[in-house]
This record gives structure tokens, C-alpha cells and sequence, in this order.
């Protein structure tokens, strides 16, 4: 294999992993269940933040920033929330350390203890919704549209890099409104926000519905959320947003008065997506040669690799015309980088871009010149042609654009290929276990049956799609009345 890669049919793990590691994406740390994101990695993440955050700030968001530590006390305000999270918090309960006098190195000190413990941020409605308090006392104080860019502690036990780590990149969405509908109505767009982004940039179909009430979000009165299909099949969960109706409200008293100057409780939601979409691009678009990029958040669309020979003169002329590619492709707003590295052969680099996932190679060489054209290859098809020279700017534009369309094209057609209707048991079983995908099947709408389903096969209820059809039919488990299908999977 050219990049030494594990292929995705061998074994599909080690694939995605080899992927991360290879193509400088992230690694793990000394911090067990903790990442180091490379630079390449961060990258990425920054071209998807800064789409993401103009995203936001064009539906009226502001960004604002709150602390890491959350008091413990706080957490115990909201019942389902506490409970949801208890298992995952990192719990600060010193602020010192002292040398050992045994000679041991350092050790906590024992008269530095808290008086109350501190919980090393799981998420932020907490700690939010008490700072709201202060902030919110009339009518003319809502909506009040914040968001955060911040890191997260949830303490994993098993940990996949991007997809599943004890801390975090993520960005975090609080709201407050005077009603119950806008509230819903902000709920929705930010859903819609995600799925744009998902589709638009990511080049990844989503599917847009809500959780189940045992998937919900701890706290919340509905989850809505966007699943999408990985190449093996399975579902992941890339982005939610949350309708807290007024939990958070009436636990932390946050209170406005109305028009008529009548004392009420805000209504409250809260969204996000974390560094786990990077995961979801890579096992989405991904082939055994690498990493394959939508070139619309690549953190970088072209690489241009000169072919060399001993000619003095015919090397200044490919660096020449690279630098004037360079220009007009920058002139675009296309990013591009000139590689002519001397210490490796283009063959090497060809590979070593492949992998990186960069969607337009350019070769240029000698012979190429005096044929006025260049050679340009795409990542997603790996098909070659010759491009001329003129005109070269407006051709990689659209090929860029072609690229980023056939991503998404091809996920859609995936998708569908592994998306079942299912009536039985025996066939819902058969489906997962030798297909795999989504799986739509009627369920009797109770979390008991949830459960059994999911204890039976590791499939669970990814979401019941928005605006779904309703459709008779009778649970595959209990043989109970249904009023419409659901989509199961297993998942990330």
C-alpha cells in the first residue's frame, strides 16, 4: 500500500487511527485519554470554527467566555443534569502542592483542601445560567444570544482520538427567551445552522430529527440533532441543540419582567458541536490512501510540485511560472502552497499530499512548459489531466467546486445504499449485523423496549427525522401498535 496504511476493509479501526496519526492530524498525549492536535489537525479545526462562528454571528450571536470550574453545588441544582453528567466529571478538591519532605518530589497539600470542591467544565449551563441571573431582569434584556469556543473535561474511560477524548475542543451555545416559541424557533435554526454547515462545508449528508427521551440531553425537554453514516456503517452523532424549556430558568432563578411587569422564568436552549465533526470528515470522505478533504475546509486546496531536472534555466522557469500560479490562485482565495522541497523526489511528495488529503495536486515540469500546460490531478477520483496555462485560475475554481460536490454526491449515494426498511426482528437483526447503515423500523415508543433493542444488538434509536412520515405499522421487538418508523443504528 503507498502510504503503508491498514485498509478499511482489514480492519476499519486501525484504519481510522493509522489515518490520524499519518496524516499529522493528532496524537495521543502523555494525559492518558487526552490528544495533542497537530498543527494540520488545528488547521482543520480553525477553518471549520471561523465558518462556524460566522455561521453564528449571522443569526445574531455573540461570543463571550466563562469559567473552567464550575462549583459543585451548582450541578446539584438541576436533578437530570447532575445525573447525567456525575459519571464524567474531574473534580478539583486542592489549590496547592508542597514539596515532599520525605524527598518524594511534590505532594498535595493536605491544608489546602477546597471548601467545595470544584468540577472541571463537562458543560457550561451551570455555571452560564447563575452569571445569567445578573444579567437578565426585563424584557428588553432578551433574547440574550451567546456562545462560547472553549475546551471540555468528560472523564472516558475508552477514548478514540477526535471521536471520543477526556477533554475536548468544542463550541457552546446558551440562549434566554421570553417565550416558550422562540425559544423552539431558536432550537431549530441553530439545527439547520449545523446541518448547513454539515452539508455545505463538510460535504456530509445529515439526517436532521429529534432524540428519544432517554437519548435527550440531561436537562433538556428535546434534543434535536443531525446523524450521518460512516463508511463502516455506523451512525455518529455530529451536532445538537437542545430546547431546556425551564429547567435551568427555575434552578438557578432567572427571572424577567414582561411588558406588563409580571415576574417570569426565561426559556432557555443550548447547542453545540465539538472537535468530533474532524473524526466524522475523515471516516466519511477517507479512502486507503489517506485522508480526503472537501476542499471548501481543507487547510489546503492546492499543492503545486515542480519537476526538476539539471537544467539551471528550466528550473527558474517552473519557479517562476509556480510563483504566478501561486499569485492568481491566491488572488481567488484559494490556499496553495509552491512545495519544491530539494531534500524529496516528486514521487514522495505526490504520496505524502495524497495522504494529507490536499483535493488538487499540480505537477509542473520542464516538458509540461513548453507545451504551455501543467498536469493537475484530483484527490477524490485520482484522475490526471492536462490543464493550459491560460486559464489554469478559473479550471482549478471549478474543479475545486467539482470535488466538493462529488464528496458529498458520493456520502448521499452511501447513505442511501444503507438505509432498510425493516418489518421483523429476524430481518432488523439480519440487516445490522450483515449490511449495517440505518435501519428504519417501527418501535412501540417506550424506553423499555429502547433498551431491550438496544441491549440485544448495540443498536439505538439515532432519531425519530423531523417531519417524519407517519406510517401504521407494529413494533419489531413487542408486536405493539407503532404510528410511525424510527431510524435505528449502531454508532460512534
Amino acid at each position: 500500500m503507498s502510504n503503508n496504511l491498514t485498509s478499511r476493509k482489514e480492519d476499519y479501526s486501525k484504519w481510522y487511527n493509522d489515518i490520524v496519526k499519518k496524516a499529522g492530524l493528532a496524537e495521543n498525549s502523555e494525559v492518558r485519554g487526552c490528544m495533542v492536535i497537530k498543527p494540520y489537525g488545528f488547521a482543520l479545526w480553525e477553518n471549520m470554527r471561523d465558518v462556524l462562528d460566522r455561521m453564528f454571528k449571522e443569526t445574531g450571536h455573540q461570543n463571550a467566555y466563562f469559567p473552567l470550574f464550575i462549583p459543585k453545588s451548582f450541578l446539584s441544582k438541576e436533578a437530570a443534569h447532575v445525573e447525567g453528567f456525575a459519571k464524567e466529571c474531574a473534580v478539583v478538591t486542592h489549590y496547592r502542592l508542597k514539596n515532599d519532605p520525605n524527598g518524594g518530589g511534590v505532594i498535595v497539600d493536605p491544608e489546602a483542601k477546597l471548601e467545595e470542591e470544584l468540577i472541571v467544565r463537562p458543560t457550561s449551563e451551570t455555571i452560564i445560567w447563575s452569571t445569567y441571573k445578573n444579567w437578565i431582569q426585563s424584557y428588553r434584556d432578551l433574547p440574550l444570544l451567546i456562545n462560547q469556543w472553549a475546551n471540555v473535561v468528560r472523564w472516558e474511560m475508552r477514548t478514540r482520538l477526535f471521536l471520543r477524548t477526556a477533554e475536548f475542543l468544542w463550541q457552546e451555545g446558551h440562549t434566554a427567551h421570553a417565550t416558550k416559541e422562540e425559544a423552539v424557533a431558536e432550537t431549530e435554526q441553530m439545527l439547520e445552522v449545523y446541518a448547513k454547515f454539515a452539508e455545505e462545508y463538510m460535504a456530509m449528508p445529515v439526517i436532521r430529527g429529534v432524540k428519544t427521551a432517554s437519548e435527550r440531553f440531561a436537562g433538556a425537554e428535546e434534543t434535536y440533532c443531525i446523524e450521518a453514516m460512516m463508511q463502516d456503517g455506523k451512525a455518529l452523532q455530529a451536532g445538537t441543540s437542545h430546547f431546556l424549556g425551564q429547567n435551568f430558568a427555575k434552578a438557578f432563578d432567572v427571572k424577567f419582567a414582561d411588558k406588563d411587569n409580571k415576574m417570569e422564568y426565561v426559556w432557555a436552549t443550548s447547542w453545540g458541536v465539538s472537535t468530533r465533526l474532524i473524526g466524522a470528515l475523515i471516516m466519511a470522505h477517507s479512502d486507503d490512501e489517506g485522508l480526503v478533504m472537501p476542499p471548501r475546509i481543507a487547510p489546503l486546496q492546492v499543492v503545486i510540485v515542480p519537476i526538476y531536472n539539471k537544467d539551471a534555466e528550466a528550473r527558474q522557469k517552473i519557479d517562476n511560472t509556480a510563483a504566478d500560479i501561486m499569485r492568481a490562485l491566491r488572488a481567488k482565495g484559494i490556499s496553495v502552497k509552491f512545495d519544491n522541497d530539494d531534500t524529496t523526489r516528486p514521487g514522495w511528495k505526490f504520496a505524502e499530499h495524497e495522504l494529507r488529503g490536499v483535493p488538487v495536486r499540480i505537477a509542473l515540469g520542464a516538458r509540461d512548459l513548453e507545451n504551455n500546460q501543467v498536469e493537475v490531478a484530483r484527490r477524490d477520483t485520482k484522475e490526471k489531466a492536462s490543464y493550459q496555462l491560460d486559464g489554469l485560475t478559473d479550471a482549478v475554481a471549478q474543479l475545486l467546486d467539482d470535488i466538493q460536490q462529488n464528496l458529498y454526491n458520493r456520502a448521499l449515494q452511501f447513505r442511501a445504499e444503507h438505509t432498510t426498511k425493516v418489518d421483523s426482528w429476524d430481518e432488523f437483526v439480519k440487516v445490522l449485523d450483515e449490511k449495517g447503515g440505518f435501519v428504519a423500523a417501527h418501535w412501540d415508543g417506550t424506553p423499555e423496549t429502547e433498551e431491550q433493542i438496544k441491549e440485544k444488538t448495540k443498536a439505538t434509536i439515532r432519531c425519530i427525522p423531523l417531519n417524519n412520515e407517519q406510517e401504521a405499522g407494529v413494533c419489531i421487538l413487542t408486536g405493539k401498535p407503532s404510528i410511525q418508523r424510527v431510524l435505528f443504528a449502531r454508532a460512534y
